[in-house]
């Protein structure tokens, strides 16, 4: 069964004004690629990696998303975002690429294209390369973030999820091989969280009230369309981002 956030309003529903706080508007809405970095705290090879994701963040074409792994943990520092659940992301990948290895750091591209994610000229040959496929529109009415997706039926149904983001944190590393290092992460997801589905005949139109889902830990979210294949995670058709 999927849950769906609390309060998520599904569907072609009446417009309203929502009375609250002003939300300024920075939506990115054009990206070409979703870029997902798994990294670790407890990474030695992983800081030039989380460098390059926050340099990619600046750009309005892409959605940059850091997913922190717990399998570093062991070595000594126990890194303070990671979550079991980022760990078997990354192995579901691996999975639907038909390997068991998984490493830190790598990147993501679109979930389809896997780069270590230090390598910086082969980041960027493979974003010259990307696109996505479906056209995604954000708007915003009050604290109601609207999203509209239209039918492409030359695709198939894909899953709407919501990404909760922290846009930057500071971190002093006392252990482990990152030990001594005072680190700057950004772009650090801290949930995931299926909002409906996108259907390719159909399209889909949802609503997601802002104020339940930003706060002091959450300063940006996402909002990314994906492929399933067999219960693993697929291409990426269309992003958006929001951060107020």
């Amino acid at each position: 069964m999927i849950r769906l956030l609390p309060g998520l309003l599904l569907g072609l529903a009446a417009n309203f004004v929502i009375a609250g706080p002003s939300w300024a508007q920075d939506l990115h809405i054009k990206p070409k690629a979703v870029v997902e970095l798994f990294t670790s705290q407890g990474c030695a090879s992983c800081p030039p990696a989380d460098a390059l994701l926050t340099a990619l963040a600046e750009r309005d074409d892409v959605v940059a998303l850091a997913f922190h792994v717990d399998y570093w943990d062991y070595v000594g520092w126990k890194d303070t975002f990671a979550q079991e659940a980022y760990s078997d992301r990354q192995r579901a990948y691996a999975k639907g690429w038909g390997s068991s290895r998984i490493y830190t750091p790598q990147i993501v591209i679109n979930g389809a294209k896997a780069v270590v994610g230090s390598r910086r000229n082969e980041v960027q040959q493979a974003l010259d390369r990307a696109s996505l496929p479906l056209a995604m529109d954000l708007t915003l009415n009050g604290d109601m973030l609207k999203i509209s997706l239209p039918p492409k039926p030359d695709l198939s149904d894909a899953v709407v999820w919501l990404v909760t983001y922290m846009e930057r944190a500071d971190v002093k590393i006392d252990s482990g091989e990152n030990a001594g290092k005072s680190m700057v992460y950004t772009q650090v997801v801290t949930g995931r969280q299926v909002l409906g589905m996108w259907e390719s005949k159909t399209g889909a139109e949802l609503k997601l009230p802002l104020g339940e889902v930003l706060g002091a830990a959450n300063t940006g979210i996402a909002i990314v369309v994906q492929q399933e294949r067999g219960g693993l995670p697929g291409a990426i058709l269309a992003a958006g981002a929001y951060e107020p």
